[in-house]
């Protein structure tokens, strides 16, 4: 069973601290769905100040909506389209300080002012990707977009 954990060491222990957790909690479950849903749970009790977490995954051209926790939200995203379609098809993450600044956003949320998006590749193809929002500006950074590219890496043992 899980439980709640209070995180108060560094960012950077707290974001290894919940690495571990995913690996755990994902340990001998092969159902993508059910671990793709879990990931986004956890990461959802884990980081502050976001407004959605979750998952797009790459079925012909276009991202469809996965697990995720928030408001509802666009179900079909092109590639090559906002901040998740520019992430498949430049195949990094993308680390966006303020939403409105970026070209051809998606706005799914009005209340969205950041985001990170992290492409998930598997064995050279692009599996989908993590997309978290948050309400503020300049919510990510650089320590975010390595632990989570961290994150994605122990994830993708599971899906």
């Amino acid at each position: 069973m899980f439980h709640k954990e209070l995180y108060t060491s560094t960012r950077e222990d707290n974001y290894q601290l919940v690495i571990k957790q995913l690996d755990a909690l994902l340990d001998g479950e092969t159902d993508r769905i059910a671990n793709l849903s879990n990931a986004s749970a956890l990461l959802n009790q884990f980081l502050s100040d976001i407004n959605w977490v979750g998952f797009y995954v790459l079925k012909e051209d276009e991202l469809v909506l996965g697990p995720f926790q928030g408001l509802p939200a666009c179900v079909r995203i092109p590639v090559g389209k906002g901040v998740c379609g520019t992430a498949v098809s430049k195949r990094e993450t993308q680390l966006v300080s303020d939403v409105n600044q970026f070209p051809g956003h998606i706005a799914c949320d009005a209340a969205s002012q950041s985001e990170i998006v992290i492409p998930i590749i598997i064995d050279d193809q692009v599996f989908g990707v993590l997309d978290i929002d948050s309400p503020n500006k300049n919510t990510f950074d650089e320590v975010d977009q390595e632990c989570l590219e961290q994150f994605v890496e122990v994830l993708k043992k599971h899906i």
